[in-house]
Parts: C-alpha cells; sequence; structure tokens
C-alpha cells in the first residue's frame, strides 16, 4: 500500500516538472524554450531547451544509472570516436517528488536512423564497423588491466555486462507467448545456439549495450552520430551486433561482419542477443504500437536469416 500511494503521489513527467526542475537547479537555462522531442523512446521524456541543449528526464528506475554513467565516460570517450556521442553539461538531482536523477546534454541535429535509408547503404555498415572498433580498441585512464568488476567498482557505477544466459527464462517465456506469430521452434533453436556459443575469450572491451536503428542518428542521409548510452559497460561486445539485424539487410551484414572481424561464436551470440531483445520489446510493445511491432518483427526475422 506504501509504495501504491507512493507511485501515485510522483508528479506526472510532463514540461512543468521540466520547467520547475530546470529552475531550481540550473537557473542559467531558466527563460530558455521548452519543447517536447516526439517520439522520445521508452526509457526516457525528453525535451529540447533552447537550440543548444536536451533535458532527459527517466521514466522508470531502470534507467537511472544514466545521466551519470555518461556525465562520467562520455567526455573520455568522445575524442576518439569517429561519431558524435552526446556532450552531457549538467546532472539534476531528485525534486519536486520526481524520484530520478536527469540529466541536460548538448543538442545533437540529426534525423533517427531509418532501415528504409540505410539498410543496403555499404558505407554506413563499414561506418558502423568503424565505431564499433574503435570503441573496444578505448582503455580509459585508470582502468587498465580491470576486470568488468573492477572497472565497475572504480568507476562508482555498473559497467559490468548482464551475461547471455541471465536472460534465459524471460526469452523462453517470451518465444512461448509469441507461438503463432513466429516459428518458435526455430526461435528456440536460435536461442540454444547463442547458449552454447563459446564465450568472449579475450579481454574485455567497451560496449554501447543498446546499438539499435533507433540510437543512430543521420544528417543529409549519413551517420552522424550514436546516442543513448545507458547500457554502456565493459565485457563481451557481442550484444552490440544487435545493429546488424535491426537495421542492416543480408547483404550489408556481411560487409559489417568483414570490417569489424566477428568470429563465428560471437556472431552466434550476437543474433541471440538481436533475438532476446527483440522478442522483449515485442511482447511489452507490439500489442499497443505498431512502429515497435514492425521494427521488432524485422529484428527477429533478421537475427533467424542470419
Amino acid at each position: 500500500m506504501a509504495t501504491e500511494q507512493l507511485t501515485a503521489s510522483r508528479p506526472p513527467i510532463d514540461a512543468a516538472l521540466a520547467r520547475r526542475l530546470i529552475t531550481a537547479q540550473f537557473p542559467q537555462w531558466a527563460g530558455l524554450p521548452l519543447e517536447p522531442v516526439d517520439p522520445a523512446g521508452s526509457d526516457h521524456v525528453i525535451y529540447r531547451l533552447g537550440d543548444e541543449l536536451a533535458v532527459r528526464l527517466p521514466r522508470h528506475s531502470g534507467a537511472t544509472e544514466q545521466a551519470g554513467k555518461e556525465y562520467e565516460w562520455l567526455p573520455r570517450l568522445a575524442p576518439r570516436l569517429p561519431l558524435a556521442v552526446p556532450e552531457p553539461v549538467a546532472v539534476g538531482e531528485p525534486a519536486f517528488g520526481y524520484p530520478r536523477r536527469w540529466s541536460v546534454s548538448r543538442w545533437l541535429a540529426g534525423e533517427v536512423a531509418t532501415v528504409e535509408a540505410l539498410a543496403d547503404c555499404r558505407a554506413s555498415a563499414v561506418g558502423l564497423a568503424g565505431f564499433l572498433t574503435a570503441l573496444q580498441g578505448l582503455t580509459p585512464e585508470g582502468l587498465q588491466g580491470l576486470t568488468p568488476e573492477g572497472a565497475s567498482a572504480r568507476a562508482g557505477g555498473s559497467l559490468s555486462g548482464r551475461p547471455l544466459a541471465d536472460r534465459d527464462r524471460g526469452t523462453r517465456a517470451a518465444i512461448a507467448r509469441v507461438d503463432g506469430v513466429f516459428d518458435t521452434a526455430a526461435l528456440t533453436e536460435l536461442w540454444e545456439s547463442g547458449l552454447r556459443a563459446p564465450g568472449w575469450g579475450r579481454p574485455p572491451v567497451w560496449f554501447h549495450g543498446d546499438f539499435h536503428t533507433g540510437n543512430l542518428l543521420t544528417v543529409e542521409g549519413r551517420l552522424s552520430a550514436v546516442i543513448d548510452f545507458g547500457g554502456l559497460g565493459i565485457g563481451d561486445p557481442a550484444c552490440d551486433l544487435v545493429i546488424a539485424f535491426t537495421l542492416m539487410s543480408a547483404g550489408t551484414r556481411a560487409v559489417f561482419r568483414e570490417a569489424l572481424g566477428v568470429d563465428d561464436a560471437t556472431w552466434t551470440r550476437g543474433r541471440a542477443w538481436a533475438l532476446t531483445t527483440g522478442l522483449n520489446a515485442y511482447t511489452a510493445y507490439a500489442a499497443t504500437s505498431p512502429r515497435v511491432a514492425a521494427q521488432t518483427t524485422r529484428q527477429i526475422t533478421q537475427a533467424l536469416i542470419g
């Protein structure tokens, strides 16, 4: 009952709340226009603040760490990455009944990448492979030689990636729920192949953690930025192969895989990551969002193709 009362007492995440938070904590921006960004995504409500800033307010507790994580790490990673990433300028604190940390970043111009524009673009496939190669090659100061757990402790936040096997129960439940929509025998075979595949046998590397079409921006049809680093971590980079199945066609996937130099085991784990994340989004949102239904159906079927 106490939890229900607390939830009910929280204010709606709207422009009025955003304005109160900005005015109280960052009065230097209090007079700037505030416009909603739509669609904003499932994790954050986003407002454009003036011409140069963006305000991101987490919708749920699962996105709470993102503000601090991006503020801590993106300034260290950004100078050596070939595409733009968010530039955090401030982290706000809970207030006025809103229970989560929130962030202000520089506005990144661009349109969200689309399959229609980029699925068959070889240059985009090579560019995305180059971004991941650069990201995986970075070792921020102070984290050399540390395990993911040690790096996480040093960073003061969670950087350890969640193992694929941790998603087993939820993935099998989702497969059962989509019986009649997808070939569940083929889904199960792919999922079990991912679980059986040898793990990442090399030193842990940086991964984006939520590397899909919706987190890429384009300007004049060319990739310009990668956003939303809430899943940033250190470990097995197979999760970032999801982009190959959300954005690319079979032909450009082959170009991407060759440019990135992905071995068979990592590719199989990547297909499994595309499957489990696609199923999770499909079962959560497809019934109420035709856009999500179409995107996740493509993701799941492309993962089956390989």
